[in-house]
């Protein structure tokens, strides 16, 4: 049982891990980011280390929630430049 949970979190480790490399918009990295969270929580959960298992399920929403917040950040930031004239995308 411990080989096929093991496997399920290596295929959603590579899937993430793949999936921020190739995809192009930042919401859809940050999805990829927490598929590649939760199958890092599951190897770690396997090898039994409760404690820092604790400790990844708390900060993966945390760090999630940073990188939304700058992506809105970076998003009014490029449109403030536009406007201004300083950047022509």
């Amino acid at each position: 049982m411990e080989f096929i949970v093991s496997i399920i979190a290596i295929a959603l480790m590579i899937i993430g891990a793949v999936g921020i490399i190739l995809l192009k918009k930042p919401m859809d990295k940050i999805i990829m980011f927490s598929i590649l969270d939760a199958g890092f929580l599951l190897t770690v959960v396997l090898f039994k280390y409760l404690d820092v298992a604790l400790f990844v399920a708390l900060s993966g929403p945390l760090s999630t929630l940073v990188f939304i917040m700058s992506i809105v950040k970076i998003k009014e930031i490029r449109a403030k430049k536009v406007e201004s004239g300083e950047l022509h995308d």
